[in-house]
């Protein structure tokens, strides 16, 4: 039997997935110890729920995720709004060194992917499925390169490469919160912040102010927000005549940069930050949950032996390059913890499943600007053009 969900039931199933995720976290300790999302508790609980009724015969779902698209380019585009230029000139050089070291994992992970594949006597394209195809690429770069393994003789890669990719949503959004305050705790990074605060001049310091909200400043957020996201799908209707693929959302975030620092410099717009930031919070939210309850566990069950040992790999290699190397080369400060966090969440799932996991651990601790600014720049705008560049490279290697 199969449920059919339209695309408003769809969205209502997805606000209770939320809401029994924090209900969850509320209830058990260990989540928020450890600042697993909301989103991927009720999330993942559902996705197990679901794997045991497609394995028993007895149910299945199918979603209408036409909201998911919306929602992630509402999230983006609010994520745009902060990229002011006092921003990037504080965080450019680190969008140079992380995107560094994005490169030099997505090389690693097809190493480790192939390296196994040798080992078990597989097609080291299937191995190539277990890399950063999936990995640092997601979904989207599975379905557009697991065709080429298959054409080449890899049988099977799609199917790898899709689970694979599903099991980096759910690994990385497990890792970030853990890592990322462990740094924390284990540094006294939040300790060493609050001194060199102490030692900048008063003025220096931004005064930091709490607002209420109310209806009319929120509507006026929500038309930046929708009037970002129009103009931004002409920005990205322009990027397609590159020839070039580029996300949904970069379009949206161009546009809300743009109103950004024309705020910025002119005051000719009053931005509504603290509203934008609440239906960027939202969004996020909504749209990982979405994600998450799509979530075909069955597909990992059926992986090989090999193929889950490379997955366990590949895990290992996250965690440990998020917490000794991305950490160290960031800074070994505070933004560089909640990036290392990040990351875990970016090199194996997706940009979305970094942000969430970097917007959970700043609520438990402070913000970090810089760390907002540099992963979904990085994630959104050039990962994905060295991804496939490399994943080329491996694959004209092994063919």
């Amino acid at each position: 039997m199969i449920i059919n969900l339209d695309m408003v039931q769809s969205l209502a199933f997805a606000v209770i997935i939320l809401l029994a995720g924090r209900f969850l976290k509320m209830r058990i300790a260990l989540f928020k110890q450890f600042c697993i999302p909301s989103p991927v508790i009720g999330g993942t609980v559902f996705a197990l729920f679901t794997l045991v009724l497609k394995t028993s015969g007895t149910l299945e779902f199918d979603f209408n995720t036409t909201l998911q698209g919306v929602l992630m380019t509402a999230f983006f585009t609010t994520v745009g709004f902060s990229a002011s230029l006092k921003v990037l000139k504080t965080g450019g050089t680190k969008v140079s060194i992380f995107l560094t070291l994005a490169i030099i994992l997505v090389f690693l992970q097809n190493v480790i992917g192939v390296g196994f594949a040798r080992v078990f006597h597989i097609n080291p394209l299937i191995g190539l499925s277990t890399g950063s195809v999936p990995l640092t690429g997601g979904h989207g770069t599975s379905g557009a390169f697991a065709p080429i393994f298959e054409s080449a003789g890899a049988v099977g890669a799609t199917a790898v490469a899709m689970a694979t990719a599903t099991f980096g949503l759910i690994a990385g959004s497990m890792l970030g919160g853990p890592i990322g305050k462990r740094l924390i705790d284990k540094n006294r990074l939040l300790q060493k912040m609050e001194t060199l605060e102490q030692n900048i001049p008063a003025p220096v310091i931004p005064e930091r102010k709490t607002t209420l909200l109310n209806s009319e400043w929120f509507f006026e957020g929500a038309c930046q927000v929708i009037l970002a996201m129009g103009f931004g799908s002409v920005i990205s209707l322009l990027l397609q005549y590159t020839g070039s693929k580029f996300p949904p959302y970069l379009g949206a975030m161009f546009a809300a940069a743009i109103f950004r620092n024309v705020s910025d410099c002119t005051g000719m717009i009053k931005l509504r930050s603290d509203e934008i930031s609440v239906i960027g919070d939202t969004s996020l939210a909504l749209f990982v949950a979405m994600a998450l309850m799509n979530l075909k566990l069955w597909m990992l069950a059926e992986l090989a032996g090999p193929v889950i040992a490379i997955l366990i790999a590949q895990t290992v290699l996250m965690a440990a390059f998020a917490y000794y190397i991305t950490f160290n080369v960031m800074g070994r400060n505070y933004e560089a913890a909640v990036m290392a966090c990040g990351h875990c969440g970016f090199g194996m799932g997706a940009t979305p499943n970094a942000m969430v996991n970097m917007s959970t651990l700043t609520k438990q601790y402070t913000a970090a600007p810089t760390a907002f600014f540099v992963i979904p720049l990085v994630g959104s705008l050039f990962i994905d053009f060295f991804n496939a560049g490399i994943i080329t490279i491996f694959v004209n290697f092994f063919d």
